[in-house]
């Protein structure tokens, strides 16, 4: 079991901090990592990315929107709740080096990833740029945190309430032109990170995508993560979940991703219907 030590609502009603005692998880993750948890013993295993690490005080911290059953189950734990199985760190570290300049691109809640390797990327000497956008002023996330580890954060939003009005990847266009890049990491929506890749092809910037495809076991063995990376099979679990994002198959990706939507959206409105006292409290 692991113990929530803290809980935060980052944006309401829908994403959540949490920090959690994991004492031999935080000594050996790094940035780009994650776990896989399960709530009780008849949840589901979901993977989260490392959203940070504090081996100095033993903890992990996640940062979980509510859009399904499990992860809308976890928004309801309470600091001092216990998290059944905790499992990590898994996947392989983000490969952090001083290579000059770094830009950042998350979206939506994909942000809090980021925190984590653009602080890394600092401490090893970069000159490191965050482009981080939503659909709105106040669905944005991190601001505070990503300004901490960057030399410069550029804002967008759909609907031009803060920032630069449009996606993260015209702004990614703009700073590429004007200033270049040795870099480019990024991490959020499947559709987002291929238009990223899309925007910096032209440029032969090299850029790592962090692929959220289905997980299971969360070691190689399911396969449930698979995807195709230059024409061969890698599992996201062990080989990733880092890749060059140009050598992605993202039609495949995408594809597998909706391979369990209506079972996802078939438990949820059962577990809604079962909860719905608990829900309308």
């Amino acid at each position: 079991m692991a113990k929530i030590l803290e809980k935060k609502i980052i944006r309401n009603p829908d994403v959540f901090y949490f920090k959690i005692d994991a004492p031999l998880i935080s000594k050996k993750a790094q940035p780009g990592q994650f776990v896989i948890l399960r709530i009780h013993d008849k949840g589901e295993r979901i993977p989260i990315s490392l959203a940070d690490i504090n081996p100095d005080e033993g903890t992990i911290s996640l940062i979980v929107m509510a859009v399904g059953k499990t992860t809308t189950e976890m928004s309801m734990l309470k600091a001092g709740d216990n998290i059944l199985d905790l499992c990590g760190p898994l996947g392989q570290p983000t490969h952090i080096e001083k290579i000059g300049k770094v830009i950042l691109v998350g979206g939506g809640f994909g942000v809090a990833p980021l925190y984590p390797i653009g602080r890394a990327f600092k401490a090893a000497g970069n000159h490191v740029v965050t482009i981080m956008g939503a659909r709105s002023n106040d669905l944005l996330i991190y601001e505070e945190e990503m300004n901490m580890v960057s030399d410069k954060v550029i804002i967008t939003t759909d609907d031009g309430s803060k920032g630069i009005k449009g996606f993260v990847t015209k702004a990614l266009e703009q700073e590429l032109v004007e200033n270049g890049a040795e870099l480019v990491v990024t991490v959020g929506p499947a559709v987002m990170m291929r238009s990223v890749c899309k925007t910096t092809e032209p440029f032969s910037t090299k850029t790592i995508v962090s692929l959220n495809s289905i997980m299971i076991d969360g070691t190689g063995m399911c396969g449930g993560c698979r995807v195709y990376v230059k024409g061969e099979t890698k599992f996201a679990c062990v080989d990733g979940p880092d890749f060059d994002g140009h050598l992605v198959d993202w039609d495949v990706l995408m594809s597998r991703q909706k391979t369990y939507i209506d079972k996802e959206k078939e438990s949820f409105d059962e577990w809604k219907k079962r909860h719905a006292g608990v829900l309308s409290e």
